[in-house]
């Protein structure tokens, strides 16, 4: 008696396979962290502060006490007797206190926990600690702190508040090219502060077992990041904990960091002994990291036919009172180098010097925070002043630029290799879906009209996959992922990774790859993750790095199950296993295809008939990817501006990416829908502002928004195909690249609106009262 075959005809990769997860998130099912309860439980709550910085002289808990139901308060007095309280931060060069400990840096910092019998009762007795503050001078520019006038963080050896210098490319080199370039342009471009704000916040339980293991649930896209950490904080060895990470409602790279609550819940749960369990109200998780906050003095440089010759940026970022960034250790300014963007640029220098404010902990990602995002927006709008600058089309001056299929592998002047691409042909996919030459036409007749209409470009390339071991880490960390294989008699099986997906369709996607090398139905494949007692060691989900490394692992892991698999075949088929190939999904005799089994039937006989074989069918693989890998796109928005109002209407939004091999192809489309929405809110209504006196304007979604249907515009969508040719299905990645690629094509479009008024750039976000101010200035009208 065998299994029967039912192996589809079909291949599983390419296909729009619908997501294996999403029945149980359609019908509310999905078993999220607020949905765990555990026998009794405690809940805690966080005293902030509400001074962005000043000397903390005393903190009474009396009156919190007496709330009922609460059951005790910690400050950084009790943490420290246990040896916790500070925990790295995952750039490895910084750490951060998890409960202020004599000052406050920052407004909202945790400056208590409160631990309690009910939620309530615990925000009841936060609200009742009483801590007596003594405000100190707050710095909230980063220019301002490079004059050290005001010393933030008295804590460390160097008395300053420079954080590190970072550079890469040749700056002599640079200089003398741009000094012999016909044209160049220089442009101060601020990418603002903005936050990933995921519908699900930040939260954990932590309990400690009978037999004095941790386990910690918790929201996180690196689980097993988490315990590394965790111990490192704790001591707690690393077979004592075990981190799971339930379904998690979006995480856009603020699920990564591990937070000063995350330690607090620990400590409370040891010392009490009773689990405790926090959720993030939505200005803790506003107020608790940020992305961005780049301010870039970019030069570019051409000659007289805007060939480019040059390009040279320094850049100040601001990191916030601690330098959260979850950059690897030898990229403190993450991926930056890759501003030379799609463009054959010979000569190229980039310096990033990071300070210290008294704002919350910054640089951790936002779709991307490994500083691509702000590398690509600020080249993007580079290229449209200097294509402004020499009256040429946007379009003519990135295809004169663009780096040729013939020129890849690339060594970019900023030590990148890229893999491949083709700029041009995807630039003209763009150009023809979205009729350039009509609406160049129809601008043209607007224009004469006095009307505003705006068209924007963005031709962006990407860095994605980190990383390969020599060059990648965190916290020491090689940036590997793992993979676990079992394929049970029947030709199912369970697939482990060390990734997590936030909402990615993993479930799916790792299933069709798995599928795909095996040739058995995607269908009937269990997908794990985010439990470090089952899954592989891996880095985790962020700067798209799931399908370049943890797919590449999946992929591998299977071709090692396909090689036990050939021995078997050959048993099956009493031929040499040399005689026997993989061909159409199946083991068949060379030259002799009637001759075959199916990989179902190998499954079967591994456990029923292996032979002289070992039995079973199963494999683990670590995947250290060569090299990095480089999707890329072209976006075109079209605007029209109210001249009266400042208004802009994004009328049209065309996003064609390369991202590699694709596969799933309605997957893909969701990612990118996902990306331009947050872009969209990027370019014209997101910004975490501070005032003077460093208090946060934006804590909570009145005041920092979330574009609904109502304000997102349509998008339509393209794509070209070039196979990274080191990845072993040659795919790249998708995540990030729509919110990498849409900013600049929308500011683009707006000041390509305004540019008859003489308007050259804004920053970002393009408030309608932004515009409006540009557009009353240009005319010299009172604003």
């Amino acid at each position: 008696m065998g299994i029967p075959d039912t192996t589809p005809e079909k291949h599983a990769i390419g296909k729009s396979m619908k997501r294996r997860e999403d029945p149980r998130f359609l019908q509310g099912k999905g078993r999220y962290l607020d949905d765990i309860n555990l026998p009794g439980q405690l809940y805690m709550a966080l005293v902030h502060s509400p001074y962005p910085h000043a000397n903390i002289l005393n903190i009474d808990s009396t009156e919190a006490m007496k709330v009922p139901g609460a059951v005790a308060v910690v400050t950084a007095k009790e943490l420290n007797a246990h040896g916790v309280g500070r925990l790295p931060t995952f750039h490895g060069f910084d750490t951060q206190m998890v409960l202020a400990d004599g000052k406050v840096l920052y407004q909202h910092q945790e400056v208590a926990a409160v631990f309690a019998e009910t939620r309530e009762a615990a925000y009841d007795a936060a609200e009742l600690v009483e801590v007596e503050y003594e405000p100190l001078p707050a710095v909230v520019d980063p220019y301002h702190a490079r004059t050290d006038e005001v010393i933030i963080r008295a804590d460390r050896e160097a008395q300053t508040n420079h954080i590190f210098e970072w550079e890469v490319g040749q700056e002599e080199e640079a200089d003398r090219a741009l000094a012999e370039s016909a044209h160049v342009v220089r442009q101060h471009i601020k990418y603002q502060r903005v936050h990933a704000a995921p519908l699900e916040t930040c939260g954990c339980i932590a309990e400690f077992d009978v037999m004095g293991r941790l386990n910690f649930y918790v929201t996180s896209q690196a689980p097993h990041v988490y315990r590394t950490a965790l111990f490192l904080v704790t001591g707690i060895p690393e077979d004592k904990i075990r981190v799971i990470a339930p379904d998690i409602g979006g995480g856009f790279g603020n699920k990564v960091p591990v937070y000063p609550g995350y330690v607090c819940a620990i400590a409370g749960a040891l010392v009490i002994g009773r689990p405790v369990k926090w959720i993030e109200t939505r200005t803790e998780n506003l107020s608790s990291s940020f992305a961005r906050d780049y301010h870039m003095d970019i030069e570019l440089g051409a000659d007289a036919e805007g060939k480019i010759t040059a390009l040279k940026v320094n850049t100040v970022a601001d990191h916030g009172a601690f330098d959260a960034a979850a950059d690897p250790s030898k990229y403190p300014a993450g991926m930056f180098g890759i501003i030379t963007g799609s463009y054959d640029v010979p000569q190229a220098y980039a310096k990033v010097d990071a300070y210290y404010t008294n704002k919350m902990p910054g640089g951790i990602a936002y779709r991307c925070s490994f500083r691509v995002t702000e590398a690509a927006y600020c080249i993007e709008r580079a290229m449209d002043i200097l294509a402004d600058d020499l009256g040429m089309d946007p379009v003519e001056l990135r295809r004169k630029n663009f780096l040729r299929p013939e020129q890849f592998p690339y060594a970019s002047p900023l030590s990148f290799t890229y893999d491949s691409g083709d700029y041009e042909k995807t630039l003209d996919v763009a150009l023809e879906k979205i009729g350039y030459a009509d609406l160049l036409k129809e601008q043209a007749e607007k224009r004469a009209r006095g009307e505003l209409m705006g068209i924007g470009l963005s031709s962006f390339t990407e860095v994605t996959g980190a990383g390969p071991s020599k060059q990648f880490d965190i916290l020491g960390i090689k940036m590997f992922d793992g993979a676990e294989i079992r394929i049970h008699p029947s030709g199912s099986g369970i697939i482990r990774t060390g990734s997590k997906s936030q909402g990615q369709g993993h479930e799916t996607t790792w299933a069709q790859i798995v599928a795909e090398e095996l040739g058995l139905d995607p269908q009937n494949f269990l997908v794990e993750e985010g439990d470090t007692d089952t899954s592989p060691y891996g880095l985790g989900t962020y700067a798209s790095r799931s399908t370049p490394v943890a797919g590449g692992a999946l992929a591998l892991a299977a071709r090692k199950i396909r090689d036990k698999a050939r021995k078997i075949a050959a048993h099956l088929l009493e031929a040499d296993e040399q005689d026997v190939e993989w061909k159409n999904y199946k083991f068949q005799v060379m030259g002799a295809p009637s001759q075959s089994v199916t990989m179902q039937q190998v499954a079967f006989a591994a456990y029923t008939n292996p032979g002289d074989n070992e039995p079973g069918l199963e494999a683990t693989l670590y995947y250290d990817p060569p090299n990095m890998v480089f999707p890329h796109g072209t976006y075109v928005a079209v605007v029209d501006v109210d001249r009266e109002t400042g208004e802009v209407k994004v009328r049209r939004f065309l996003a064609v990416d390369d991202c590699g091999t694709v596969i799933n192809p309605m997957i893909v489309e969701g990612q990118i829908h996902g990306g331009l929405a947050e872009g969209f809110a990027i370019a014209f209504m997101q910004e975490i502002p501070y005032d003077e006196y460093g208090n946060n304007l934006a804590t909570n979604f009145t005041e920092y928004l979330i574009p609904t249907s109502l304000e997102t515009p349509k998008w339509e969508t393209g794509s070209t195909v070039t196979p990274s040719p080191h990845h072993p299905i040659g795919a790249k990645s998708i995540g990030e690249s729509p919110n990498v690629g849409s900013p600049a094509a929308f500011v683009n479009a707006v000041i390509d609106a305004l540019s008859p008024l003489g308007v050259r750039h804004l920053d970002m976000p393009l408030t309608r009262e932004k515009v409006w101010s540009a557009i009353r200035e240009a005319e010299g009208q009172p604003v």
